[in-house]
């Protein structure tokens, strides 16, 4: 099995930044793409980025130019680095690994358990 667990979330006033790390632990797996997602009350899981193995990645639109996911595959982390942050962006954030789908589906195998960021206005 493996563990997931992310650090970083917090307070931060519109325009300002902040930096999530997840750490992968347990049971070794092989190249996992890894990414981020966020969630409000009420909706659905969102899709914010997504990294493979061999640093490719992806971003939704609403926060492309503006967030930039990143890994260290010798340390089994992932980050997110969260700049220009606005109301909108306050969510859960959770990372996961091991897409069963496609990198943007919220269908990994395994899931962090969530970081509250909140941007205030």
């Amino acid at each position: 099995q493996v563990q997931l667990v992310e650090s970083g979330g917090g307070l931060v006033q519109a325009g300002g930044s902040l930096s999530l790390s997840c750490t992968a632990s347990g049971r070794t797996f092989s190249r996992p793409d890894m990414g981020w997602f966020r969630q409000t009350p009420g909706n659905e899981r969102e899709f914010v980025a997504a990294v493979t193995w061999f640093n490719i990645a992806f971003y939704s639109n609403s926060v492309k130019g503006r967030f930039t996911i990143s890994r260290d595959n010798a340390k089994t982390t992932v980050y997110l680095q969260m700049n220009g942050l606005k109301p909108e962006d306050t969510a859960v954030y959770y990372c996961a690994a091991h897409p069963i789908d496609n990198v943007y589906k919220p269908s990994y195998k395994y899931w962090g358990q969530g970081t509250q960021v909140t941007v205030s206005s």
